[in-house]
């Protein structure tokens, strides 16, 4: 029987302890509790209930060594009881939150990390194919619809409404989450790859690194299409993912200067290019073609590979740009591809090729707010001596530019245009 003093120790030991935790690592408890629900209000609620779960149990069965870890798994499972029983809210990130926190009770798996299984679990079979990567964008990711909207060439309200009919689908038909097996994974593979293009894509537009929010997703995007490449060495698409992402972050700071204005591709110094990393592209690209299976990242991987090597060697190469894009464009059709092989072609063929090339897509309401096709018109235009017509598109492209540097090139441009 214990004795009152030793009563009031262990209380006072105790309270001593969690008060400690608490002002050491309260709001990082927190964070990655929210992390798996995107519920900040749920996180501290399960917190609260695991300090209130502390005080019970420590006085009676000692204090832990590590206090934190302890807070953490009982607020964990405090989460996922109140994830399984709440009514209201977003059905697909409860199930989600719930499946992560399964994946980290096993710590084992055919996956060899908690974020790239949740990809993976977004692939299931009853899902619409051109849902699973928007929905992995949303629920895994952490994109706004309107950032998942851009990068579709669909309107935020359309990409929302997509969004909530899947999560109803979900919701009423009782489609399971669950990680596949590894056998499972190729089947599943493609999706995967454009979320992780996506993501990284996304964080490319924030080219000075100063939002920390993208600069941490473009370091994620990196590291699971790594750990893709590590999981499917035998898949040549993962490599090709993996190799056009570092042929793009190898150039990712030579896009500014010392003033921090925008640098186009071909005023870049490609010294300042980050060689080794563009020596591992080479490598993986390398891999990639030796399976004889063409695929849409292996194709925009040989793109920026001879983008790179006109820059460096001062020799043009648009031919062989122009028919990788033919390639691209037979396989993977958009009308992004269309706009920057047009680009290529007037290297090739002069303006007006590019804008007779572009004719077709005159009307798509796709590229009706995507900044890339205006600036590009409008270049294409000036260099074919319209103008007026390019001065209205310069005026579009800069209105849509949300990067401040870029829409200083363009107006810098308009403005050499418009006194000449």
């Amino acid at each position: 029987m214990s004795l009152p003093g030793a009563d009031r120790d262990a209380d006072s030991l105790a309270h001593s302890i969690a008060e400690a935790a608490a002002r050491r690592s309260y709001g990082k408890l927190v964070a990655l509790l929210a992390m798996r629900t995107r519920d900040v209000a749920a996180a501290e609620d399960a917190l609260a209930d695991a300090f209130a779960a502390a005080l019970a149990d420590w006085p009676q069965r000692g204090c832990p060594a590590n206090p934190e870890a302890w807070l953490m798994t009982v607020a964990r499972r405090r989460a996922i009881d109140g994830a399984r029983h709440r009514q209201v809210g977003d059905e697909v990130t409860n199930q989600l939150a719930i499946l992560a926190d399964e994946i980290d009770e096993r710590e084992a798996g055919a996956l060899p990390d908690r974020r790239l299984a949740l990809l993976f679990a977004c692939t299931h079979p009853a899902l619409d194919a051109a849902i699973r990567t928007p929905l992995m964008l949303q629920v895994v990711l952490g994109l706004e619809a309107k950032t998942i909207a851009s990068a579709f060439l669909t309107s935020p309200a359309a990409m929302s409404k997509r969004l909530a009919r899947a999560k109803s689908k979900i919701h009423e038909a009782g489609i399971p989450f669950s990680v596949p097996e590894r056998e499972e994974l190729p089947g599943r593979l493609a999706a995967v790859l454009e979320a992780v293009y996506a993501a990284y894509a996304e964080a490319w537009t924030d080219p000075l690194g100063s939002d920390s929010g993208r600069r941490d997703l473009a370091g994620e995007a990196l590291f699971l299409a790594q750990l893709l490449v590590e999981l499917l060495p035998g898949e040549p698409e993962a490599l090709g993912l993996l190799a056009l992402m570092l042929y793009a972050q190898a150039r990712r700071d030579a896009r500014r200067d010392a003033a921090g204005e925008y640098v186009p591709l071909s005023a870049q110094d490609p010294a300042t290019w980050n060689a080794p990393m563009i020596d591992a592209a080479d490598v993986l690209l390398r891999r990639a073609s030796a399976f004889n299976a063409i695929g849409r990242f292996q194709l925009e991987a040989a793109l920026q590979s001879a983008h790179i090597h006109r820059c460096r060697t001062r020799r043009p190469n648009w031919d062989e740009i122009v028919q990788l894009y033919d390639a691209l464009l037979a396989i993977a059709a958009s009308p992004v591809v269309a706009v920057n092989r047009a680009l290529a072609l007037a290297e090739r063929d002069g303006p007006q090729a590019a804008l007779d090339a572009l004719e077709p897509y005159a009307d798509d309401p796709r590229l009706a707010d995507y900044q890339p096709y205006w600036a590009a018109r409008a270049d294409l235009l000036a260099r074919a001596g319209a103008t007026a017509e390019a001065l209205g598109a310069y005026d579009l492209a800069i209105g849509l530019e949300r990067d401040p540097a870029a829409r200083r090139f363009l107006q810098r441009k308009r403005m050499a245009l418009s006194s000449s």
